[in-house]
């Protein structure tokens, strides 16, 4: 699905670090699901994080957002020091999830999932909901339906256009394929490019390795809460011990 460019308002212009993540710890309990991570996320890029079940990609989207408490460590957004600052604060500031599973709101619909998605802004939203609408006619066909009653690639096109509402310059995409059939998963995945390429950045935690990858320009690989090996994604995705792991050996 192309995008035209003037669909998204752009985030300003690349260079520098927008997103600077040191030494992120998350306990639950006695359980260390992230040990002092750091990794950066440059202006522009989508950036990629893949790791198996439980490695510790959710809790670190979580733990930026500040949706969780963090242990230790340090968040830094644009310069600015965002590692105790209240999530609608960090979302206010340009930085929004799109959350694993969706969760949008069943019982509204889609308009207002999408005016919600607008709730830290106090000035006019009509033009950002045809905007979404420009990026996903369907949910336009579907404007006064129930969200719950959407099909799970409507649901998931409601999320990503409920987060855009916020005029987000840096986007997290927890898992944005699950559960969807293979020509939605193209569908979505032309669309996270799209939005990339109006200048909305991307970090992206996605089960489908092999797709991640060849859309990101870097690669961070997580195991049990650690980085251990990072890297440009047109490099690691040839590297035999990553496609053994995580490519089916392709």
């Amino acid at each position: 699905m192309a995008i035209n460019k003037s669909a998204l308002p752009t985030s300003e212009a690349c260079g520098g670090f927008l997103l600077k993540v040191e030494n992120l710890t998350v306990n639950y309990g006695a359980i260390r699901a992230l040990k002092g991570i750091s990794f950066e996320v440059t202006k522009g890029e989508i950036i990629t994080l893949i790791g198996a079940n439980g490695a510790g990609k959710t809790t670190t989207l979580h733990a930026i957002s500040n949706i969780i408490k963090k242990s230790q460590g340090d968040v830094f957004f644009d310069g600015a020091d965002i590692s105790s600052a209240p999530p609608d604060r960090i979302v206010k500031s340009g930085l929004v999830q799109v959350p694993e599973g969706r969760r949008i709101f069943a019982n509204l619909s889609v308009r207002d999932n999408l005016e919600m998605g607008a709730y830290t802004r106090s000035d006019p939203i009509k033009e950002d909901i045809e905007k979404v609408y420009n990026i996903f006619p369907r949910l336009k066909e579907r404007s006064r339906q129930v969200a719950g009653t959407l099909s799970g690639g409507e649901q998931q096109m409601l999320a990503m256009g409920r987060a855009l509402m916020s005029r987000p310059r840096l986007l997290l995409l927890d898992e944005p394929s699950m559960g969807l059939a293979p020509i939605l998963v193209d569908e979505i995945f032309s669309v996270i490019k799209g939005i990339n390429e109006t200048g909305t950045t991307i970090l992206l935690v996605e089960q489908n390795a092999y797709k991640a990858m060849n859309l990101a320009s870097r690669v961070y690989i997580l195991e049990t809460g650690e980085i251990v090996k990072s890297g440009l994604a047109a490099d690691l995705i040839k590297n035999e011990a990553v496609k053994a792991a995580y490519l089916g050996g392709t």
